[in-house]
């Protein structure tokens, strides 16, 4: 260990930028065992671990690291996904450079971080090469049974853990696969869909059972759902994107960046898919505006790239420093071409009902901070430009939907945000039974945070089912 002063730090190749415009493969090529090892001895094995303090997991990740460098490889994978449900998604997705490798100590004196996210990756896929990764097998089978609704992230970290504990899981998805925005959310050259569906895989040989195409207020009502379980887990994620407010919205052309995405995935899963056929939502030589600066404008800008687009520019208010997107990930899309229009507003879609053909921004300054702390846009008078534009996709965020309502369930207190109220330890909302974790309790949020509130409100209800019975309503 403590090679970070003989040691620079080194990440994964990364795919030629020509080359990887032409696929959506995931551009990083994964760690060799000695550049591993040797990034993992780089560690210094600090006192007060913060990138341990900064990872939402809580992750050890100084002891792992070690293991690592000792090529004691079954005991790191045993240490990292004590803690963490899937590993090998978080080392590829989550924003290192803003948790754990941001907080490396060894950063802070100027020798570089760790990589630690690519190790974490080399540690889990060595792992399901190894055969290390075995279905869960409770030491005994309970009869009580808790049903979450939404597959994604946290829906599955928490099915995880409730079977661990013998726990009788049903999850159910308005998908037809399992993985919620893991799958129809996020491009393959971030997650490549194979890493995701081997997930589902290990937990339907774990027991948890899975019904997609699923819909709690279309298929049952949830006051249905917790007939039939001991308890509830509301882990639906966020789904309804803020829409643009400006002239023109409406026209042709002008589409909601996760209908984008989803139509790229699902084409890329095989699917038929009669709005990316008919061009309604393929950048193929268009000219493509991207409004937003978050994670999703950076997955949109880099799909219209590998679909063939004229031309791509991604609109922004604020400047480069205040974007709220991966900095790695804007680094990835400049290397590919797209072009960035920093402290840019839209004020206007040009063209008609029948087809859009530009976009009319403002220029922008920053002010004064607003409510959240950064410094607001504010417009530049007589400063405006126009952008040619075939195809223009809002990705200004996601919303909660109106799930009181959706549900059937008018006691499931919400906040004026539209995000569900849960006790912050436990996850248990003012419904007896039913808890809530991930975006819909937090809003719009990383992974990783998910996989954290799915650990928690599993343990809050395997405690719960250890002292009383819970469910509310007796089934038929």
């Amino acid at each position: 260990m403590l090679k970070f002063i003989s040691l620079d730090r080194e990440t994964p190749k990364k795919r030629d930028p020509g080359a990887r415009r032409r696929d959506f493969d995931e551009i990083y090529k994964a760690f060799a065992e000695d550049h591993a090892a040797a990034q993992a001895a780089r560690c210094s094995q600090c006192g007060v671990p913060f990138c341990s303090n900064h990872c939402p997991l809580g992750n050890d990740i100084p002891d792992w690291l070690k293991l690592v460098a000792e090529d004691r490889l079954e005991e790191a994978y045993a240490v990292s996904s004590a803690t963490n449900n899937m590993p090998e998604v978080c080392g590829r997705i989550c924003p290192q450079d803003r948790l754990c490798e941001g907080a490396c100590v060894i950063e802070q004196s100027g020798h570089g971080t760790v990589t630690i996210g690519a190790v974490e990756q080399y540690i889990t896929e060595t792992a399901w090469e190894e055969g290390w990764i075995k279905p869960v097998a409770p030491a005994r089978e309970r009869p009580q049974s808790v049903g979450i609704i939404g597959a994604g992230p946290a829906g599955l970290a928490a099915a995880e853990e409730l079977r661990r504990e013998g726990v009788q899981v049903t999850v159910y998805d308005r998908y037809d696969r399992v993985g919620g925005l893991l799958v129809y959310g996020i491009p393959n050259f971030k997650l490549e869909k194979h890493v995701v569906a081997r997930r589902a895989e290990h937990l339907k040989k774990s027991g948890v059972k899975f019904v997609e195409n699923f819909e709690v207020g279309r298929d049952a009502s949830l006051a249905d759902l917790r007939a039939d379980h001991d308890a509830v887990l509301i882990a639906t994620g966020v789904y309804k994107a803020r829409d643009l407010i400006c002239p023109g919205v409406g026209n042709d052309g002008v589409v909601a960046a996760l209908d984008y995405l989803t139509a790229s995935n699902r084409k890329g899963l095989g699917d038929d898919v009669a709005s990316f056929e008919s061009g309604a939502l393929n950048a193929d030589g268009k000219r493509v505006v991207v409004i937003g600066g978050g994670d999703t404008a950076m997955d949109c800008v880099r799909t219209a790239v590998r679909q063939g687009a004229k031309s791509v520019t991604c609109l922004y208010r604020r400047d480069r420093k205040n974007m709220p997107g991966s900095a790695r990930e804007v680094a990835n899309a400049e290397e590919e071409g797209v072009v960035f229009e920093w402290l840019a507003a839209p004020k206007a879609v040009s063209g008609d009902a029948a087809k859009a053909t530009g976009v009319r921004a403002a220029r922008m300054e920053l002010g004064e901070p607003d409510e959240s702390g950064r410094r607001a846009p504010v417009e530049v008078p007589g400063a405006d430009f126009d952008l040619e534009a075939d195809l223009v996709i809002k990705a200004l965020g996601f919303e909660p939907e109106d799930l009181p309502t959706l549900f059937g369930e008018k006691d499931l207190a919400v906040t004026a945000r539209g995000t569900v109220k849960a006790n912050p330890l436990t996850l248990e909302t003012k419904v007896p039974g039913v808890y809530a974790a991930g975006d819909i309790v937090r809003g719009a949020s990383l992974v990783v945070w998910a996989i954290r509130d799915g650990r928690v409100a599993a343990e809050a209800i395997i405690d719960k089912l250890d002292t009383e019975n819970i469910r509310p309503i007796a089934a038929e």
